[in-house]
This record gives C-alpha cells, sequence and structure tokens, in this order.
C-alpha cells in the first residue's frame, strides 16, 4: 500500500515531543563498527542489542531496560578502563575520563526515569545512537590498534611485547583525536631507538 501524505495539523493541540514513545532501533551493528578485536567487537554489539530494546520499550519496560543497558555499559566501561591502565594510559586520558562522563549521565536518567520521568531516557537513547559509532570508530578504534601493538590479551592481560608499552603515560585520548606524541600511534623510545 502506497504511503500517503498527511497534511500538517492546524489543531491548537501541541506537537508531541521527540523521542517520547518508542521507536525502531536506531542503530545496528555492522562490520563498519568492527575494531577486529572479538572481545570488544562482543561487548559492542551487546550494547547495541541492549540500546535497540530500551528504543523499543513501553513504558512500562523502559526503566527495567535502561537499567539493564546502564549496567552492561558500566561493565564495559570498566573493561576497556582495566586494558588501558593495564597497558598505559594515565588515569585522567580523555578516553577514560570520557566514560566516566558518560556513565554519570546514564545513571541520572536511570534516576529520572525510577521518579517516573521517562522522556529523558528516551532522549538519551536516541543521543547513544549518535555518540557510540563515533567514540567507537575514534576513541575505541584507537584503544584496539595500541593493545594489538603491545600484544595485550584481553582475557589473560597478559602482554606479549611489553617493550612496546609507551615510555609515558598516555593522557590523550588513544584514537585519532589525539595529539599527544606519546599517545597511541607514536613510536615508542624503545621503536625509536630501533629505528
Amino acid at each position: 500500500m502506497p504511503e500517503v501524505a498527511t497534511a500538517p495539523t492546524t489543531s491548537s493541540e501541541p506537537a508531541a515531543a521527540p523521542h517520547t514513545t518508542p521507536v525502531a532501533p536506531e542503530l545496528a551493528w555492522s562490520d563498519a563498527l568492527s575494531l577486529s578485536m572479538p572481545v570488544m567487537d562482543q561487548t559492542h554489539v551487546e550494547f547495541i542489542d541492549l540500546l535497540a530494546t530500551v528504543q523499543q520499550a513501553q513504558d512500562a519496560e523502559l526503566v527495567s531496560r535502561w537499567q539493564a543497558l546502564v549496567e552492561h555499559t558500566e561493565a564495559h566501561f570498566a573493561q576497556e578502563d582495566r586494558w588501558m591502565l593495564a597497558t598505559g594510559f594515565a588515569p585522567g586520558s580523555c578516553h577514560l575520563t570520557q566514560h566516566a562522563v558518560v556513565l554519570k549521565v546514564l545513571k541520572e536518567g536511570l534516576e529520572l526515569g525510577q521518579q517516573g520521568q521517562l522522556q529523558p531516557i528516551r532522549q538519551m537513547a536516541h543521543e547513544l545512537t549518535i555518540w557510540f559509532p563515533h567514540h567507537a570508530q575514534t576513541m575505541d578504534s584507537g584503544l584496539a590498534l595500541h593493545l594489538k601493538s603491545v600484544g595485550y590479551d584481553p582475557l589473560t592481560g597478559e602482554v606479549s611485547q611489553p617493550d612496546a608499552l609507551p615510555a609515558q603515560a598516555i593522557s590523550g585520548c588513544g584514537g585519532s583525536c589525539s595529539t599527544d606524541a606519546a599517545d597511541v600511534g607514536a613510536p615508542s623510545n624503545e621503536q625509536k631507538k630501533a629505528a
């Protein structure tokens, strides 16, 4: 059946605010999001799947689905934070800081939802569909390259190439947005000596 165009309403009723009702998932896993690091990719697939369940949730299910996403994200970020700290990132690096800020906002959304305010959760879910691909393709991509360059095994926590660890703590983002000389992609002191 062809779509029928509808004329704009002229009623005095205000238009519905965006992101107030369930919507189809706005983000799906694709090869473009793959970092060729199975543990990280699997966590990201789970994140996207949980985000989709939030976006599709009816009001009665929204807070519990959001809580599941928040709990998953907390574990997801903690896992990546451990990997960064184990391989030379400074505790205040912008990747770790972004994780902390995003998680704080998600938890604030959960508190609002538990108080009956559902629109902020729906808006945050929409915003996550915009934020996540950028984060994955910049900061997480840089982290994956860094972990591979030092031979980090995310399952065991072992570094097979300790000489490749940075001489100074990485304080930038660990991705394409970094400008630190000691950041990911810059040669380590050992690599400079070998050149």
